[in-house]
């Protein structure tokens, strides 16, 4: 890939290319262009990148700081990008490998709208999900079994293993809210939570993805686990509802706009400089 930077050349930030010229009374005028997202022109690129290469399955794209250094941007705005490849399917990103396709880019222009309509379906996804987890924890509190706190607790001890490997723990974060699903033994709302699954993966991906974000979502689980174990669906309730708060607040539903860096969880800032230079010492191993 070729040296490049997405985005330059255009106008300053706030200011149009040319004048706007104010329109005769009674004419009618288009309306402005939506300027594309950073991540957006990230994803064509890359695309471009997969497509001019003959890229496929199996292979791999260069390294992360490779990437963006020959994109011209912060690897924190690559990881966007990467975060919604990923949820289309088109990559899948491991920590310590880095992105490996899963498929061609010969439909590029499908895959980039599948980009733009999770972004702009992700407000109405989020409420849909505030509302069902909190309360399914609140009826798990009520109606869990022995059976139920036993998959809880598994789904616990799978995402602490896979924090404790640096992992960004996507299998024990889904195992989890699985299992308080099942323990709220509500088979409409298990339904609603099934057709939202795919949906809600975007935010999942994302959200691990950031710094000390793992560990904090594994310290929130306890607290709803607790909250389950001793019956009190309001405590259950509360700790789901601002769980989902939290790993909801990604860079994408800010729209894409300047750095996601930005949108970091503040929870995270305290390791934040520690996992830079893990990831700059990773990155000279790929």
């Amino acid at each position: 890939m070729s040296p490049q930077t997405v985005g330059a050349g255009g106008p300053a930030p706030g200011q149009d290319a040319t004048p706007v010229r104010p329109a005769a009374p009674g004419v009618p005028v288009p309306p402005r262009l939506p300027r594309p997202r950073l991540y957006e022109q990230i994803v064509q690129e890359l695309l471009d990148h997969v497509r001019t290469h003959g890229l496929g399955p199996g292979d791999k794209l260069p390294a992360e700081r490779e990437l963006a250094q020959a994109l011209g941007v912060s690897r924190a705005s690559l990881a966007q990008a990467l975060v919604a490849l990923e949820v289309v399917g088109m990559v899948h990103v491991r920590h310590g490998e880095g992105a490996t396709i899963l498929r061609g880019a010969d439909e590029a222009d499908v895959l980039l709208c599948a980009v733009r309509e999770h972004q702009d379906s992700m407000p109405d996804i989020i409420d849909a999900r505030s509302a069902l987890e909190a309360k399914l924890a609140a009826l798990a509190a009520r109606r869990r079994t022995d059976e139920d706190l036993a998959a809880i607790d598994a789904a616990l001890d799978l995402m602490e293993r896979q924090v404790r490997a640096g992992e960004r723990a996507l299998e024990g974060d889904q195992a989890f809210h699985e299992a308080v699903t099942r323990a709220g033994h509500s088979r409409v709302l298990a339904r609603l939570m099934k057709e939202i699954g795919e949906l809600i993966l975007e935010t999942r991906i994302e959200s691990l993805s950031t710094p000390g974000r793992p560990q904090n979502s594994l310290d929130k689980h306890r607290v709803i686990a607790a909250a389950i174990r001793d019956r009190d669906p309001l405590a259950a309730a509360r700790a789901m509802s601002e769980h989902i708060d939290v790993v909801s607040d990604v860079a994408l539903l800010h729209g894409g706009a300047g750095d996601p860096g930005a949108h970091q969880d503040p929870l995270a800032k305290d390791t934040k400089d520690a996992n830079d230079e893990q990831d700059e010492n990773q990155e000279d191993d790929r």
